[in-house]
């Protein structure tokens, strides 16, 4: 069954099978543009981007440019300037960290994070850290907590903001509790000097991102999670940081000789850039203007409070914070629980069995030890995947539980 969200478009590896993947929040399926994208970059006119005098290499240069130009508009930056191509989201905080982070941090300072947080949004700071310990410079790094909803407290988080505070790391989409967190009110408190970096990895292609009206300094996309290839992603830097931006990839292209004054984006795309993951990237924008965020978010909502509503049944059901505890309704299209009787892993060898593709474990958590199964869900999702999941989850929950 093909969901009508979906509008027609293709996903190949979904026709081949009877499982029910449900496993988007690790990575999207992937539509027949972005696979004919690819195949089409590796079985004719194969060039290096702006390497070449001729024709396959300026035209690859060109659609490489207007591809960031839409990429700027998808995310809403001012100017394709502020958009850099990176290797993906763990790359692209990495680029962060070095880029901005290795120059502009000093003895003393802080950065806020949270533990309940993706690996990839802490580890690049903890690396740095320890860097910059080597040259004497000692910087913090300050945990704040999460609601039962599975946002950012707020309130805990401005009570730890201080005179040394000068990044706060934010997910914007949780990936395992579907909470969003924008720091809107806390955004117009915080001092002019403290940045602040938005995870969008799980939020973009999801629901409708304005990099501008989160306020963010930097901001981070998965292609892979937004219908584009593994080995992709998106870095906007706002042209206020771009002065304190230093290369952290030099090399081949514009700005060899002196990389540190080369123009954004260059002066962070230092070597060949993965083009077929760019242009496969061109084709998922294209998807999912055509299908629309709004209409993705609503169906995902739609999806996300069957699935909560199903599971509340289920006898021996416990919700991750996330938005089983929301007083409205609302969703993304990630729910994580436990079932008693049965570990997450078990349960989703068992699911995986009757069809069911599901994520279990800590979830790249770092020093994570709560294990849950991850539900997540895209335009492909049915209503009726949904309900047989819930049936199936419930059959288990009686042969363990007696």
């Amino acid at each position: 069954m093909v969901s009508p969200a979906a509008g027609g478009v293709r996903f190949p590896a979904l026709e081949t099978t009877a499982a029910v993947y449900l496993d988007s929040a690790a990575t999207t399926q992937k539509p027949q543009p972005v696979i004919d994208a690819v195949h089409r970059y590796l079985s004719r006119e194969t060039a290096n981007a702006g390497r070449g005098s001729y024709a396959w290499s300026t035209r690859l240069a060109a659609e490489i440019e207007e591809i960031r130009s839409r990429a700027a508009t998808f995310v809403g930056a001012g100017d394709p300037r502020e958009i850099v191509f990176t290797a993906g989201a763990t790359a692209a905080m990495n680029a962060v960290a070095l880029a901005w982070g290795l120059g502009n941090l000093a003895d003393g300072d802080d950065i806020l994070y949270s533990p309940a947080d993706h690996a990839s949004t802490l580890a690049p700071w903890r690396r740095l850290q320890t860097i910059l310990a080597g040259f004497g410079r000692r910087i913090r790094l300050v945990p704040y907590a999460v609601t039962a909803l599975g946002e950012a407290d707020l309130t805990d988080l401005a009570e730890r903001i201080g005179p040394r505070s000068r990044l706060v790391v934010v997910t914007h989409l949780h990936h395992v509790f579907g909470a969003v967190t924008t720091l809107a009110e806390l955004r117009p408190q915080l001092p002019p000097d403290v940045r602040v970096v938005f995870d969008c990895s799980q939020s973009g292609g999801h629901l409708p991102v304005d990099v501008r009206e989160l306020g963010a300094d930097f901001a981070i996309f998965a292609a892979h999670k937004m219908f584009g290839t593994p080995g992709t992603g998106l870095l906007y830097c706002a042209p206020r940081v771009h002065d304190q931006l230093a290369a952290f990839l030099p090399g081949g292209g514009f700005g060899a000789d002196d990389p540190d004054r080369a123009p954004m984006p260059q002066r962070l795309e230092g070597g060949t850039a993965d083009l077929p993951g760019i242009l496969a990237l061109g084709a998922a924008l294209d998807v999912l203007d055509t299908l629309g965020r709004d209409r993705i978010a609503e169906h995902n909502r739609v999806l996300t409070r069957l699935l909560v509503d199903g599971l509340r049944r289920v006898r021996g059901v416990e919700f991750r914070p996330g938005p089983a505890y929301a007083p409205c309704e609302i969703g993304y299209g990630i729910v994580s629980f436990t079932l008693d009787g049965i570990g997450a892993a078990d349960l989703g060898f068992v699911l995986a069995e009757l069809g069911f593709l599901v994520r279990t474990g800590v979830h790249c958590v770092p020093g994570g030890d709560e294990e849950s199964v991850r539900v997540s869900t895209h335009v492909y999702t049915t209503a009726d995947d949904i309900g047989r999941f819930v049936a199936a989850v419930a059959t288990i929950a009686q042969e363990v539980q007696q």
